[in-house]
């Protein structure tokens, strides 16, 4: 008996360039036929060849395709073919056979709107009659005067992919033939200002779809002057999200697409709050947009399909034994060791120098995995959603400048994640040659007060990430009495390696601090506020300037549940 086809929920997040699509621009052939200047090369000549684009049929049609115009070398092998359907004469009408020796064979192909989109000119022009040349109306145009070049979900990209492309073996459906598939909004690229009629939807939601508004309900990067980031409190909305569909059972996987700067930290996000047995993958397009020359994002979405679907992520039990990988040019990287590199294919590298691959989706052949990471992830996370408590105590600033302690709910009755609860981690990096003279740095000082005062005041769960030196993650004398400060506040303080280091920053080299092993600055970020959600705020010390021993103690035994968790996920 054949196994059941496996079900994978796809995710479409914010800026996610792999539903990113090239401008839809007026063909030629429509500006001909309306009397609009052509399309040029670069020496004033029309363009040789109209741009297809897929596109739906209002009604049946047939065409006649000619015999052999496959590939120039389909002639030289005519012999092995069958006769063709018929021929069409000098006047382009159809005959079964051939009624001259000019007659063309011709194979006549049946048309219909339900077999799918077909690559056409695009005909269509702006209101005013002149053609599309880009995303907006004119350039620098705001959102109302501009086209979203993001798909609202995967729907459309995924039939794409299946209609159009092809394996080596020249056989198509390459997503089709692998699973079935969900598809879910979650802070996505693309959306609906007018809302959408539940008859309308092309992902697995219900009813209608009301009016969306751009940088709240969804997050395009193009056209580049609408770009916005989502705010950090996003992570709750995206977190809640991938648990309740990757919690229930209901299916083999997920895939999360997201822009390909930022993917590797929503991909290790997940892989430390996401409470489930089933692999997660991060997909992006870190070059060119969905349909156009050698587009990664497609061929990274295939293989996403793949991995899941093969199995091999499988422990004994069935379970993820992987957890959250990043797919770039066939490699599977473990989401903790990931970090875009380049903006070309095969741009995502492995941080720490001590692994990160996992495992290929190169074909010939099943995906396999060569190495297992040891790190814990997932369903055997020890900050996964479900092992988070309801409330944590944070801290809040005082009239005197010291901090006193605020209970934080971090959960709902349900157990949803809260969005005001998601953590402020700052960033501090090290360099030499500062401004200061004779080697001080009262600049960097003030700095990092000036984020401790915001924390104290908005953020009652906050610390700091410090890119230090490499390896040891040490800092300025100024910057260091500064963290000191934050630390008896209630800041943790995670000191990393500059840049993408493949040494350790280990405790035993840390005082008043976590030591984040190999993790970069961006990754030890995601984890530490992973962990104040887990551990909450440091114990405050009553004068953060002179804390006693008893307070000193206090902070260290804090600091070593933080250290244990840097230690293993």
């Amino acid at each position: 008996m054949a196994a059941a086809k496996p079900r994978i929920v796809v995710f479409a997040g914010p800026t996610a360039t792999v539903l990113n699509s090239a401008p839809l621009v007026t063909s030629n052939q429509a500006r001909r036929e309306h009397g609009l200047p052509l399309r040029m090369d670069r020496w004033g000549q029309p363009l040789p060849q109209d741009v297809l684009r897929p596109q739906r049929l209002a009604a049946p049609v047939t065409v006649y395709v000619e015999q052999f115009s496959a590939h120039p070398m389909e002639r030289a092998a005519a012999h092995l073919y069958a006769a063709p359907d018929g021929y069409l004469d000098a006047a382009g009408a159809f005959h079964p056979e051939r009624s001259g020796a000019a007659d063309t064979p011709v194979y006549a192909v049946h048309l219909r709107p339900e077999d799918g989109v077909i690559p056409l000119p695009y005909m269509a022009r702006q209101a005013d009659g002149s053609a599309w040349e880009g995303d907006t109306a004119v350039p620098g145009a705001p959102p109302e005067s501009s086209r979203q070049p993001f798909y609202p979900d995967p729907a459309r990209v995924f039939e794409e992919i299946d209609r159009l492309g092809l394996d080596e073996t020249g056989t198509g459906n390459l997503l089709a033939r692998q699973a079935d598939y969900d598809f879910l909004r979650v802070l996505p690229s693309g959306g609906f200002p007018a809302g959408l009629p539940a008859a309308e939807r092309t992902d697995t939601g219900d009813g209608d779809i009301p009016p969306e508004r751009i940088w709240e309900d969804y997050f395009p990067y193009r056209p580049a002057h609408l770009g916005r980031e989502p705010g950090r409190g996003t992570l709750a909305q995206i977190t809640n999200r991938v648990q309740a569909a990757l919690g229930g059972g209901d299916y083999a996987g997920g895939i999360w697409l997201e822009g390909s700067p930022s993917t590797e930290e929503t991909t290790y996000w997940l892989n430390l709050l996401i409470d489930t047995t089933v692999p997660i993958v991060g997909c992006q397009a870190p070059d060119v947009p969905h349909g156009t020359l050698a587009a990664t994002g497609d061929r990274h979405l295939v293989d996403a399909a793949r991995y899941l679907a093969s199995g091999c992520w499988r422990d004994e039990l069935g379970r993820d034994r992987v957890g959250a990988v990043m797919i770039s040019a066939t490699q599977l990287f473990a989401s903790r060791d990931a970090q875009k590199a380049d903006q070309r294919p095969g741009g995502v590298v492995a941080t720490g120098g001590h692994g990160g691959v996992v495992g290929s989706t190169a074909e010939p052949g099943a995906p396999r995995l060569t190495y297992l990471p040891l790190y814990r992830h997932t369903w055997t996370s020890d900050v996964r959603i479900s092992q988070l408590p309801a409330e944590v105590l944070g801290v809040r600033g005082d009239a005197r400048g010291a901090a006193r302690p605020l209970a934080v709910r971090v959960k709902d009755d349900a157990g949803n994640l809260l969005a005001e609860a998601i953590p402020a981690v700052g960033f501090h990096k090290h360099a030499r040659y500062l401004r200061g003279e004779s080697g001080t740095a009262p600049d960097e000082e003030v700095a990092i007060l000036a984020q401790v005062d915001q924390h104290l005041r908005k953020h009652p769960l906050a610390g700091f990430v410090v890119e230090g030196t490499a390896p040891h993650g040490k800092s300025s004398p100024q910057a260091s009495a500064a963290l000191r400060r934050a630390v008896f506040l209630g800041m943790p303080v995670v000191r990393t390696g500059r840049g993408n280091t493949e040494g350790f920053v280990v405790a035993e080299r840390v005082q008043l601090g976590i030591a984040a092993g190999n993790l970069t600055a961006t990754k030890a970020r995601i984890l530490l506020m992973a962990c104040l959600l887990r551990l909450g705020a440091l114990p405050p010390a009553a004068d953060p300037d002179r804390p006693t021993p008893d307070e000193v103690a206090a902070t260290n035994q804090a600091l070593a549940a933080y250290q244990e968790i840097f230690d293993t996920h």
